[in-house]
């Protein structure tokens, strides 16, 4: 009689967590510098990070790392913000970051063409008595997975924008802190346009991993310490399961990770929203030998 109260105690427990809402959930996510690949220089890469980072924010579905939290986390692992990071080193960074997708990405093409001038995409110049001009802006971005540093998604987000009118704007002037004048120009129209087309593969992309959260510390009484808390969505009366990682599997080929072995120990239940939604406190429901480190899904 007990093996059947257990089984539908657990029959009950999965079916909550099928029907609770957990829509409001927010998934992390850090962007590194692009590289400048179009040769404009004048930091074009982190100009153009920064507005995707802009945007996500204000897209109110990720909670975006600061950049001075990932730049500290960058220089403690000996990386650059933009050139020395690869996909594998992205994903250890954002394993200590705590982030589900790291953003990779280059600047390809920045630029204007004018018509009466041969050649392709040049760099800003003002010229008088030209009939149209075409400013164009090409990212190409890398989505990697944290959990396998697999690229899950690699696509170029181009934007253009043209105009027979001159907006005199110059090297000197470009000033990606004052969206209200630089999106105003012909090169801030087409900068737009391809940050929005980023923001849209990250969208899709995100759907196909996982949210996660962390177990930070397990106490005597049964209950737990897990992040995040209101800030990534999580509220009291939410319920997850956790899981302990094991060993990570190394590709003997390649000598990329592939993930670890992973091990359901417990399930809790969230109590209280700590450290201004940056936490929270959970208890024990189920399961035993928690630790600190393991992860937390919705199943």
């Amino acid at each position: 009689m007990r093996v059947y109260v257990v089984i539908l105690l657990s029959l009950l427990f999965v079916c909550q967590l099928f029907t609770q809402d957990l829509t409001g959930l927010k998934k992390r996510i850090a962007v590194v510098d692009f590289e400048d690949r179009s040769g404009w220089g004048h930091n074009i890469g982190t100009g153009l990070a920064d507005m995707l980072v802009t945007q996500l924010v204000k897209s109110g579905k990720f909670r975006v790392v600061e950049r001075q939290e990932l730049a500290k986390v960058l220089e403690e692992q000996g990386l650059g913000m933009s050139g020395a990071v690869t996909p594998q080193s992205a994903a250890k960074v954002g394993q200590l970051l705590g982030v589900e997708l790291m953003v990779m990405g280059s600047v390809s093409e920045f630029g204007e063409k004018k018509s009466g001038i041969g050649g392709g995409i040049g760099k800003i110049g003002i010229g008088a008595g030209l009939s149209k001009r075409q400013a164009r802006a090409v990212v190409d971005i890398r989505l990697v997975n944290t959990s396998t540093g697999e690229i899950v998604t690699a696509e170029s987000a181009e934007g253009e924008e043209g105009s027979t009118k001159l907006d005199n704007v110059s090297v000197e002037s470009i000033d990606f802190g004052n969206p209200t004048y630089w999106d105003e120009t012909l090169l801030g129209k087409a900068s737009r346009k391809a940050i929005d087309k980023c923001v849209g593969y990250i969208t899709k992309a995100m759907e196909k991993i996982p949210w996660e959260g962390k177990i930070i510390k397990v106490n005597d009484d049964g209950t737990v310490y897990m992040k995040p808390g209101s800030a990534g969505g999580v509220t009291a009366g939410m319920e997850f399961v956790v899981y302990s990682k094991g060993e990570e599997i190394i590709d003997p080929d390649t000598g990329l990770a592939l993930g670890s072995e992973e091990k359901m120990i417990g399930k809790i239940k969230v109590a209280q929203d700590l450290a201004e939604g940056k936490a929270c406190k959970a208890i024990i429901t189920s399961g035993m030998g928690l630790k600190t480190g393991d992860v937390v899904r919705v199943k």
